[in-house]
């Protein structure tokens, strides 16, 4: 290997002036910060978009560098335990709402109020679609400020608003300290542990992404029965405070997201302290959108989620009113955990073996059945056959849930896989909000929940069938990106062997009689250039 390419693998291209390849590192720093005040151009770093996933560093000293490729371990195993601990938290808490659901109804719904389920629904609903709402704004702060400070201030401002829920009098204020204070605070504290894996982790993503989203399902199964032991013992209120406990681990479990690539405000503002914004440009990037595998994607997951919500809220209330006070409806949340935690490791690990866009196929199928199930609640008259159904919900929810990452990794690449994900989580609010309030509405109208069942499994049928264009799109511009991406790599070495000719004629070597070293140095400019 020549000194030139040896010099290259550090992150500093050979150059023809023999003095400056044969420079040590700090005088490589002082040369280069002399080009810069000349005036002359800077080599900037392609795949150094922080919300990217690449682990590409320009950084200022050797210790700093990192490869081109994830460490695939190490602190990601840390990382990853504090990401799942955030899953956990987040949804856990989330998709235990039918518990809480059912103690606000009690605690503040009146015998004249004949839109109470609406209005509970709200608070419940609100808070999910807040999480993906928020989703687009998170990510571009933590393209701005890095993954580390936006989970640690998202979840300092959920456990704010977790505990401003627990002094409330009325259902009203709930709206805004759960609904969208509380939410917030989870989505800014819940996208960059999405984030923060691809800088960890590459070839074994799928199952990462398996293990962290798995941890919403222990959650999942164990708050039910938290929730109910703790409601009965010590109230609605007081039962919120103890949730502040999940929230302020979480707080603790955001300063483990030690970042490999530097954030764009520390790449604006160099090492001056001095926070300096990237581009406006830089910032709203809507160039996701010009990939049409995703456009479909962006437009079929949201369509196929109006009813995705509404058995989380709600089923614990219809079983009370089709199988009696009496039945331990938690047995169900129980259920939905177990399963989609077993989907999430398996379906996580399974994708890592499913060739490019090709993964979109199992949210296809895990869309068919989920709205098959759906449809299938008000038609069981007992506890056991809800459990079964329930069992192969919870299963394909996992399939959806784990491989979300992965696909937009495929259909974007790396370095837009932030902005993906948070305009994907957006577009996704919208149902997300919708859904059990209609079903509320549903509800207080017709006086059963049957026809919000039936109609809930509706839309998840049809976004799959929208999902199922996305492979084939993908496919057919395969050949024209390979075309594209061959004559860009053609263009680019024609412009180095250019500049390295008019380089090598205008800049010759510079002698110093006085010095003993010319040969050296002239050896050293002759071995850099081969």
């Amino acid at each position: 290997m020549t000194l030139s390419e040896k010099l290259e693998t550090q992150g500093v291209a050979g150059a023809p002036d023999a003095s400056a390849t044969l420079l040590p590192w700090p005088a490589l720093r002082e040369q280069q910060g002399a080009q810069a005040a000349a005036g002359e151009p800077r080599q900037e770093d392609r795949e150094g978009c922080p919300g990217g996933q690449s682990a590409l560093l320009m950084a200022g000293a050797p210790e700093e560098q990192h490869g081109a490729e994830p460490p695939e371990g190490g602190w990601g195993w840390v990382v990853m335990l504090a990401a799942m601990w955030c899953n956990g938290a987040v949804f856990g808490i989330q998709n235990s709402c039918g518990v809480l659901f059912v103690s606000m109804l009690s605690e503040f719904g009146s015998q004249d109020d004949k839109q109470m389920v609406f209005k509970t629904a709200w608070v419940s609903s609100l808070s999910m679609g807040m999480i993906f709402f928020c989703s687009p704004v998170v990510s571009v702060f933590t393209d701005i400020f890095g993954c580390r400070i936006i989970a640690i201030v998202g979840a300092a401002v959920g456990f704010v608003g977790l505990l401003l829920s627990s002094f409330v009098s009325t259902i009203e204020p709930l709206y805004f300290t759960y609904g969208i204070l509380f939410a917030c605070g989870c989505s800014f504290a819940y996208q960059p542990s999405l984030v923060i894996l691809g800088q960890y982790f590459r070839k074994r993503l799928g199952l990462v992404n398996g293990i962290v989203t798995a941890g919403s399902s222990l959650f999942t199964v164990s708050l039910p029965f938290l929730l109910r032991v703790l409601i009965d013992s010590v109230g609605l209120y007081n039962t919120l405070r103890v949730l502040c406990i999940l929230m302020f681990v979480l707080f603790l479990a955001g300063f483990t997201y030690k970042p490999l690539i530097s954030s764009a405000s520390d790449k604006e503002g160099g090492k001056k302290g001095m926070l300096r914004f990237p581009p406006v440009k830089k910032i709203f990037s809507f160039s996701v959108f010009k990939v049409m595998g995703y456009r479909i994607w962006a437009f079929g997951i949201p369509a196929a989620l109006f009813g995705y919500f509404v058995p989380y809220v709600h089923l614990m209330k219809h079983v009370k009113e089709r199988l009696g006070e009496n039945v331990q409806e938690e047995v169900l949340l129980l259920c939905l955990g177990i399963t989609s935690g077993v989907g999430r490791l398996i379906f996580g690990r399974v994708a890592d073996y499913i060739p490019g866009a090709k993964k979109v196929y199992l949210q296809v199928i895990s869309f068919f059945l989920i709205g098959l199930m759906s449809m299938m609640i008000p038609l069981c008259n007992s506890l056991g056959s809800l459990i079964a159904v329930c069992l192969f919900m919870g299963l394909f929810d996992g399939c959806f849930i784990c491989i979300m990452a992965p696909i937009a990794f495929e259909l974007v690449g790396a370095q837009d896989v932030s902005q993906a994900i948070g305009f994907l989580l957006g577009l996704m609010s919208v149902p997300m909000i919708v859904g059990p309030p209609i079903a509320g509405i549903l509800r207080d109208y017709l006086g059963t929940y049957d026809v919000a069942f039936y109609l809930a499994g509706v839309p998840p049928m049809i976004g799959g069938i929208i999902l199922s264009f996305i492979p084939w799109v993908h496919e057919k511009k395969k050949p024209k990106e390979k075309e594209k991406a061959v004559d860009e790599e053609t263009t680019k070495k024609m412009l180095e062997n250019e500049s390295t000719s008019a380089s090598g004629t205008a800049e010759k070597p510079r002698f110093d009689s006085s010095k003993n070293n010319n040969k050296d140095i002239f050896k050293g400019y002759i071995l850099s250039v081969q």
